[in-house]
């Protein structure tokens, strides 16, 4: 693949343009809520983009196209079933929480609801998650780079870095919201004409149906034994591991998409956030998956396509994306795609840079280290960690380079932390029975029951290193399983301790449980101004899809 002159010239126009951003927004970041928190005055649509666009990372676009190579239209259960439902149900019940209790992140919410120690934990454990997911996006650029410039993986890594690292360093979150949303609409622009291409060179959905197995074209219909479809899942596994502790963990939980609903100017704004952004993430797949459902159609047409073969020998499926680019961009419209995958990249790091800084600072430094310093000392001390959480990241990538699927390693981690998370939070916020000592053993132990599920289970030849008691047919199955097993242990564990300790009076747990928090109406609004109608409409859509590639 190679870069003509109007590819570069685009290319450079849009890191200036980035990097103008953080440096107009610089002279708005006065205190450390400035920096860290945008000191919630963002208006909603910004924020709804936002929130997709922090989610919508290289690691989505790659690894969502190399799945969709992998395990067909089944992907798009990511979306219809691993997102929308989680993301309606945080809008309409969980945003009054967050949003009422003033909480500056997800761990001081726990601190809020339970004590200290439950808060430590889900800090600790959410920055090494952060770190991660932020160094598997930085290996994803490295790949491009390579790929596009021929540059080492090495200077890649170190360049794209430095990139990412002077915005956020200058405009704090601020300046990672406004880019995200530059940065969506860049995506779109960027890989909705290589999806409209690359299935039209295989002959239409019509033509990749013909060409596939019945499998890899139906999302629901093969998913009656793990043997019948390419994920390796049944049906049980798909709707509680994916469906329920996965996507509700992530989108409910993940303080990296909560920060940008919490940014917003209004308690009102911050519950459309996330229901808003689901009108824009239902139609991800027609531009993220179908690229690589079409590469492997295409693979089969004799028409100078294949993907490249990996390490061990089979399709290397992370490169689905960038092969189909440099067979099917000409000049200036491969600028533009390269564009989208930058922008990508930087939404998908910075996002989780902002998110990393804002927990250290608060729930880590603020409360453990210096408790009683100045404003500016934090100011300081956010800034200083923005620089090492981007170091961080970049060891991360290298973690990364072990993986032929990178969504494989992102759900694993998500697995690990946001499933146990979730049963916390579900319990918590609705459960007032629930005390902390619950929390904190539930919490820990459903971690933990996530690493040892990992550690004597093995799929694909990952896994199993204290011993193999069960095989997995595919990374993804072993994935859904392990937040199934973490999540079902916290919440039983949490249970049980809770019926033996003390839990807290109801007086200091107003806004914090359903029941003691005042739920806002918004019965004078416009219609679109009011959760139940977005809901209903977003639930009519999501129906539809689902029937239509049933």
């Amino acid at each position: 693949m190679k870069l003509a002159p109007v590819d570069y010239v685009i290319l450079v126009l849009y890191f200036a343009f980035v990097l103008g951003i953080g440096w107009r927004l610089r002279k708005r970041i006065s205190s450390s809520g400035d920096f860290l928190m945008s000191g919630r005055s963002v208006p909603v649509w910004i924020t709804s983009l936002a929130f997709i666009a922090a989610n919508l990372g290289a690691v989505e676009l790659i690894g969502m196209a190399a799945s969709g190579a992998k395990y067909g239209i089944m992907t798009a259960h990511f979306y219809w079933l691993g997102a929308i439902p989680a993301m309606l149900f945080m809008g309409i019940f969980m945003m009054p929480f967050y949003y009422g209790s003033k909480a500056r992140s997800v761990p001081e919410y726990l601190k809020l609801r339970f004590d200290e120690k439950t808060r430590a934990f889900n800090a600790f454990s959410f920055a090494i998650m952060t770190i991660f997911s932020s160094g598997i996006s930085m290996y994803a650029l490295g790949l491009l780079l390579h790929l596009v410039l021929g540059w080492s993986f090495n200077v890649s890594v170190l360049a794209s870095a430095a990139i990412v690292l002077a915005y956020t360093f200058l405009g704090g979150l601020t300046s990672a919201i406004y880019n995200e949303v530059l940065q969506f609409f860049l995506i779109v622009l960027g890989f909705a004409p290589l999806a409209i291409l690359s299935v039209s060179k295989a002959g239409g959905w019509r033509g990749i149906v013909a060409r596939l197995p019945p499998n890899m074209t139906h999302a629901w219909r093969y998913m009656g034994s793990p043997t019948e479809n390419p994920m390796g899942v049944e049906l049980f596994g798909m709707i509680a591991g994916l469906g329920f502790v996965l996507s509700f963990g992530y989108w409910c939980t993940n303080f990296l998409v909560v920060q940008r609903a919490m940014a917003a100017e209004s308690m009102s704004a911050a519950r459309r956030t996330p229901l808003v952004g689901t009108l824009p993430k239902m139609f991800l797949p027609f531009i993220v998956i179908m690229p690589g459902i079409a590469a492997i159609a295409l693979t089969k047409m004799n028409v100078g396509y294949a993907l490249p073969p990996n390490a061990a020998g089979g399709p290397d499926y992370t490169q689905a994306l960038t092969t189909l680019m440099a067979q099917f961009y000409p000049s200036g419209i491969l600028g533009l795609g390269m564009t989208g995958l930058m922008a990508s990249f930087m939404s998908g790091m910075a996002g989780n840079v902002t998110a990393f800084n804002t927990v250290f600072t608060y729930d880590i430094y603020q409360s453990y280290i210096r408790p009683n310093a100045d404003d500016h000392h934090y100011l300081t001390v956010g800034r200083v960690t923005t620089v090492v959480g981007v170091l961080l990241s970049i060891l991360a990538a290298y973690v990364a380079t072990r993986y032929n699927n990178i969504m494989d390693l992102l759900q694993l981690v998500f697995g690990c932390v946001n499933a146990p998370l979730f049963a916390t939070f579900l319990l918590g916020m609705f459960w007032r029975r629930t005390t902390a000592h619950g929390a904190f053993a539930g919490l820990t132990l459903g971690t933990g029951a996530a690493v040892m599920t990992l550690c004597t289970t093995v799929a694909e030849g990952k896994g199993g290193w204290i011993a193999n008691w069960h095989q997995f047919p595919s990374q993804m199955a072993q994935n859904f399983w392990i937040a199934i097993i973490a999540f079902a242990v916290c919440f039983v564990i949490s249970v049980a301790v809770s019926l033996f300790t003390t839990p807290r009076p109801d007086k200091e747990m107003e806004g914090l449980v359903y029941g003691l928090t005042k739920i806002p109406h918004d019965a004078t609004a416009k219609w679109y101004e009011r959760p139940a109608p977005l809901t209903a409409i977003v639930i009519v859509l999501l129906v539809i899809l689902n029937i239509w590639f049933r």
